[in-house]
């Protein structure tokens, strides 16, 4: 049994929508404190707080009405595989100029946050190089989903060679360029597998994840141009769907073979928007059609029987303000206590 640094990740520098840097928090006050080492606890910076939540109401809701139009033209357009190139061109083009009209909508708020992320993240990134090297087990507890970079590129900077396996409804897989909104927190897992290579973890020099051993596990609400940065990447994708035919059992074997082949070790890092809405609401980015609560601690029970090589882990996103009588407090602090008790 291997002791467990928690790294409370206090911040949600990564949104635009307030409210996760209260959860880690809030779940580590429900941890059984047998095998827990320390607590660790990383806020974000005052300045960044007042400024992320500091927004004018009108400028957000003009923001958010002409946003929805050009999403409605986002989602009908479609990357398919057997495009030729003059379509695949056609698609680019298409997809730059709207994700251009995005940007203009919210200039003033590009790259929002950049300089205050990329200081927290080499904190948590120093941290959990530091757990590491005292031989215990870093769990970070978020907190927005931005954090994983930390967390991963400090335990793969100690572990050198490492596969990831990003359990999460959305793929995180923009680059600044193909993000739709310009908020970073849909970039943690291009960052990590450095495909998107310029702003978010200049005080890391490698090694990164390789890409065929990253893999994507219940991925079902993915913007049209990072679907194809994934496909471009080659990352193994295992959507909600898959989960619910072939089950979570076969679904883990599958990604723990693909990360871990050729490695020393696997990340995993666990988005709690995984999960339906229905069962867990707490969580600032919802996406329907999710896994069920059975299928859920089925899943968290699956991991711990991959302990041995699981060198890292993260759980974040949750967010307090949209819990209903702490429901997704209890499935996330279930499954942390889990982890603890057989990682």
């Amino acid at each position: 049994m291997k002791k467990i640094s928690i790294i409370s990740a206090c911040t949600d520098l990564g949104l635009k929508i307030d409210g996760s840097k209260l959860g880690a928090q809030a779940l580590t006050e429900g941890l059984k404190p047998s095998n827990i080492s320390q607590n660790y606890i990383l806020k974000g910076s005052k300045k960044s707080e007042e400024s992320h939540s500091n927004s004018d109401s009108n400028d957000i809701n003009s923001f958010v009405s002409k946003f929805d139009d050009l999403l409605l033209e986002i989602h009908e357009i479609h990357f398919e595989e057997n495009m030729n190139n003059a379509e695949k061109d056609a698609y680019y083009t298409k997809m730059h100029n709207l994700v251009l009209a995005v940007k203009a909508l919210d200039s003033k708020n590009e790259k929002r946050n950049l300089e205050e992320i990329n200081e927290f993240n080499q904190k948590l990134y120093n941290i959990t190089r530091k757990v590491i090297q005292n031989g215990e087990f870093p769990l970070l507890v978020g907190g927005d989903h931005i954090t994983a970079i930390g967390s991963s590129l400090g335990s793969i900077k100690e572990n050198k060679n490492m596969g990831i396996i990003w359990f999460d409804s959305h793929a995180d897989f923009n680059t600044y360029p193909t993000s739709v909104t310009g908020n970073l927190h849909g970039l943690p897992l291009a960052v990590a597998t450095h495909y998107e290579k310029s702003i978010l973890a200049d005080f890391h020099d490698g090694p990164f994840y390789n890409f065929k051993n990253a893999v994507i596990v219940g991925g079902r609400d993915i913007d049209p141009w990072e679907w194809s940065n994934v496909l471009d990447a080659g990352v193994t994708v295992f959507s909600t769907e898959d989960i619910k035919k072939y089950g979570v059992e076969e679904i883990c074997k599958k990604a723990f073979a693909i990360a871990s082949n050729g490695t020393d070790g696997v990340h995993i890092s666990f988005d709690l928007d995984l999960i339906d809405p229905t069962v867990a609401p707490g969580v600032s980015i919802p996406a329907k059609n999710g896994i069920n609560l059975e299928e859920t601690y089925a899943l968290a029970d699956e991991i711990t029987k991959y302990s041995n090589i699981i060198k890292s882990a993260d759980l974040v996103e949750y967010n307090p303000l949209f819990d209903k009588n702490n429901v997704t407090k209890e499935i996330a602090t279930n499954i942390l206590n889990k982890w603890i008790e057989k990682f």
